[in-house]
């Protein structure tokens, strides 16, 4: 197994089998069906005024970028379950952080990619190992408090209440 990181993204078996059969079905069934749609557009004639054929050029764009997306993802992946102590957030792990002076506003997420939320999630939110929120939090313990600058500029601090597996 290769070290763990924030570049890490962890995948239960069921999500890396769904998402390696979306890359499979977009390489062997799509690119394919796709092409015909351009070929067939083409022989229509004038390409400058021909909706069928930028469309299927367009869907082709964006088949290929979820191509590319997905293989990145599924190189960076772990199967399996997070390791190290399970009091440290690591990604996999599920983590619950109050927000400061309010123990009442809570949060819960999953830190890793959202294509881990599988059908048998007990979160429905995803937070990035990437993201201000989840490097903050990355290898802190239950206790600690961490801030980190949000989008819109302001400081914000978290306390770890609870991490999970």
């Amino acid at each position: 197994m290769s070290e763990t990181n924030a570049e890490t993204v962890w995948l239960t078996q069921e999500a890396h089998d769904k998402l390696e059969a979306e890359l499979t079905h977009l390489k062997t069934v799509g690119r394919p069906e796709v092409t015909a749609r351009i070929a067939a557009a083409r022989e229509e004639g004038d390409l400058s005024e021909n909706g069928g054929y930028h469309a299927a050029r367009e869907e082709q764009g964006q088949m290929e970028g979820r191509i590319r997306q997905l293989e990145h993802l599924l190189r960076r992946a772990q199967v399996g379950e997070a390791q190290g102590d399970p009091d440290e957030v690591s990604p996999g792990r599920i983590v619950t952080v109050a927000f400061f002076g309010d123990d009442d506003d809570t949060d819960t997420f999953l830190l890793g990619s959202r294509e881990i939320l599988g059908t048998d999630s007990s979160v429905d939110q995803a937070v990035s190992p990437q993201s201000p929120l989840g490097a903050a939090v990355l290898g802190h313990r239950v206790g600690d408090e961490v801030s980190y600058a949000a989008p819109n500029g302001r400081t914000i601090s978290v306390t770890i209440r609870k991490v999970t597996s």
